[in-house]
């Protein structure tokens, strides 16, 4: 007998403690980090990563090489190959994060949207996208060109 009382409050824990989940979810801290500077931030470490990554992959004594320039609210990635030079701008705006070739055209803009799932969703040209997705957008070009 005690043994069944014990298992239907259990059972009621789960359920209430999926509840509590739930209930306990910080929105506030997650909205806060769903901001254009944090987002920016996170961007940049990651691209870092990609940066690093694909240099890993260039074959021996490669004639090029990719490189990051951080200039305040901008961060390049350049590619260098001899003396030809290209690169991907992205620039934290008031309300944006604009990513622009080196020619200084514009490639496409990045919003945020909180969802009400509770997820940090980069949206370009009215989709959401995920970190990584956004960053082949803007880098799958430069790095993968004569592929």
């Amino acid at each position: 007998m005690n043994n069944e009382k014990v298992e239907i409050p259990h059972q009621t824990n789960q359920t209430n403690h999926s509840a509590n989940n739930k209930s306990q979810f910080n929105w506030v801290t997650e909205r806060s980090n769903c901001s254009l500077p944090k987002v920016f931030h996170t961007l940049l470490q990651q691209v870092e990563e990609d940066v690093k990554t694909r240099n890993s992959l260039r074959p021996e004594n490669s004639p090029y090489e990719f490189s990051i320039e951080e200039n305040g609210t901008d961060f390049s990635v350049v590619l260098s190959a001899g003396g030809v030079r290209n690169s991907v701008v992205f620039a934290l705006r008031e309300h944006s994060i604009l990513v622009r070739g080196g020619e200084g055209n514009q490639l496409f803009e990045i919003t945020l949207d909180f969802t009400p799932h509770g997820e940090c969703k980069l949206v370009v040209n009215n989709e959401p996208r995920d970190f990584w997705q956004v960053r082949r957008m803007a880098l799958e070009g430069l790095m993968f060109h004569s592929n």
